[in-house]
């Protein structure tokens, strides 16, 4: 039996090293923004980020503040992409009805519903603060 460091990983990827497994992640990651571009909130949060992120560049005062703006869009992108994995592995396992996927779909769509109110919060805020 082999030892477990040596056992063959059922991943290839963890056998790279250096640029090699850069450059393969890279493509896993532009993978992953191809599919959330099928799901149509991630479009619209793409959408508002193409307005929002330059604006928050002219809103912030400070590199502080810029973050705290674009952090909350970029977040907000990034919550919906998990909730879309969640989804899509459920619906992986079975079309039928299950308590456990209900919840497991209601934790990821109230996880992107609280990352809504923060982003929204952070830009009324700050176009409060900057308006008044």
């Amino acid at each position: 039996m082999p030892r477990p460091e040596t056992a063959t990983p059922v991943n290839p990827q963890k056998l790279r090293r250096g640029i090699s497994r850069v450059w393969h992640a890279a493509g896993y990651s532009a993978a992953g923004l191809r599919a959330g571009w099928s799901e149509t909130a991630f479009r619209q949060e793409v959408f508002a980020a193409i307005f929002l992120l330059p604006l928050s560049f002219w809103l912030g005062r400070n590199w502080m503040e810029v973050a705290v703006l674009a952090g909350s869009v970029m977040a907000l992108m990034a919550v919906e992409l998990l909730n879309s994995a969640i989804e899509a592995a459920i619906d992986r396992v079975g079309p039928e009805w299950h308590d456990l996927s209900k919840r497991a779909k209601d934790m990821g769509s109230a996880a992107v519903f609280l990352s809504l109110i923060f982003c929204c919060g952070v830009w009324f805020a700050a176009l409060y603060h900057c308006l008044v």
